[in-house]
């Protein structure tokens, strides 16, 4: 089976608007959650929103008007990753676009919202439109480099992206594509006042949003004391190909996409099974694509979103499938929050360090791990981590879960 290689990848984060930048903060134990509150709201909530991020850096004055904040984002982090990989143009029959997020744009569908109740019919912008649509940023994607190869969004909420990425390496190894931009996108937190509230009123009432006063403590993956998520946005995106194409390029490869799975959970739309079962299983379905066996990772870049329930399954279905060894697993939506759809390649962009300085993050405010936990949670700084194989998880409401393998690569 051919391989399929990152060479190159992007990033728009809370904690930082370039990949140095967000590796900085991570080494640093710089979080990108603060206090925010909407117009004409005088109470402040935890978020972690992409900060200071200008538009007619990556795109035309023409591009920004017509395209909403996560399609914005989706092409900034592309273009990062494009310049990362030394891809000066594609092929456009060969490339294929696979990106993944689970609302679309939501600040301008509010926005749109606003406007027809303040001003009637004549206040909606017409291109509210092609803003809204999650199918957007993608498109956006071809539009700018001229692509005409396969063009799928996936939408299987936080597994969005690993999905994604699985998805876009399947189509590689297939012979459909040489090459692929793929990753995931949200944007949540930057509603002008209607759509943010809601999202965020709505989990709190699963009981899904951190209670925490302490700015340091606020989503503590795998901590004993968790108390639940903060919304985070973002993007994170690759550059990913053959590797035979990568190397007649003479590209630097970053790591090997070794395996992916992707099954479904089941019992409840927002709850995964509490014994981790089926988590488990995804977990093993990648290692079993890979043709690895448990013993062979390294490191494993956790879901860990800091909620009770998920939290605990995942330490279970983690300890099933490698339990009992001193396997190092981290969760970094301490420092980013939970990007959703945009999570799980925001941790693969983490894991490339991994692979490069031996760099593994910490879980960003997690003291004390869970006593469950049948494993090595990093803790109070990054650990210095030699690894082979990483594993990726990334479980979503409906039952979506994910995971995938990197491995250091070698010809």
């Amino acid at each position: 089976m051919p391989k399929v290689v990152i060479t190159g990848r992007g990033i728009i984060a809370p904690n930082g608007n370039t990949v140095s930048d967000y590796l900085d903060g991570l080494r640093n134990n710089i979080s990108g959650v603060g206090r925010i509150s909407w117009p004409g709201e005088s109470e402040t909530y935890w978020f972690a929103p992409v900060r200071d991020f200008e538009p007619t850096t990556w795109m035309s004055d023409k591009v920004a008007d017509g395209t909403d904040l996560f399609a914005q984002w989706a092409l900034a982090a592309t273009e990062q990753a494009r310049i990362d990989a030394g891809l000066e143009d594609f092929d456009s029959e060969r490339t294929g676009v696979v990106h993944g997020t689970s609302m679309g744009g939501t600040r301008s569908l509010s926005e749109a919202q606003r406007a027809y109740e303040r001003d009637g019919a004549k206040g909606v912008d017409r291109k509210t439109m092609i803003r809204i649509l999650p199918n957007m940023a993608g498109s956006q994607l071809c539009m700018r480099y001229g692509l005409h190869g396969p063009l799928l969004t996936v939408t299987t909420a936080c597994a969005s992206s690993n999905d994604a990425i699985g998805n876009a390496a399947r189509l590689i190894r297939s012979g459909e594509v040489d090459v692929a931009l793929t990753g995931g996108t949200e944007a949540v937190t930057m509603g002008d006042g209607d759509f943010a509230p809601a999202w965020y009123f709505a989990q709190a009432q699963y009981g899904m949003i951190t209670n925490s006063t302490d700015e340091r403590r606020t989503l503590t993956p795998f901590d004993k004391d968790r108390t639940g998520i903060v919304i985070g946005d973002g993007s994170a995106m690759f550059v990913i190909e053959s590797e035979e194409h990568a190397l007649a390029r003479g590209a630097t490869i970053l790591a090997e996409i070794a395996g992916y799975a992707s099954l479904a959970d089941g019992p409840h739309p927002s709850a995964p099974e509490p014994n981790g079962t089926w988590e488990a299983l995804v977990m093993r379905k990648a290692l079993a694509n890979a043709g690895l066996q448990p013993e062979q990772v390294d490191a494993i870049y956790a879901h860990a979103t800091g909620t009770a329930k998920g939290d605990t399954a995942e330490i279970r279905a983690i300890n099933a499938v490698h339990g009992g060894r001193d396997l190092p697993v981290t969760g970094i939506k301490g420092h980013t929050g939970h990007t959703g759809a945009a999570s799980g390649a925001m941790s693969a962009v983490a894991a490339l360090e991994t692979f490069s300085s031996g760099m593994l993050p910490n879980a960003f405010g997690t003291d004390v791990a869970d006593p469950e936990a049948d494993f090595q949670v990093i803790t109070q700084k990054p650990a210095h981590v030699e690894a082979e194989v990483i594993q990726i998880n990334s479980f979503g409401f409906g039952g979506q879960n994910a995971s995938l393998i990197l491995r250091r690569y070698s010809a």
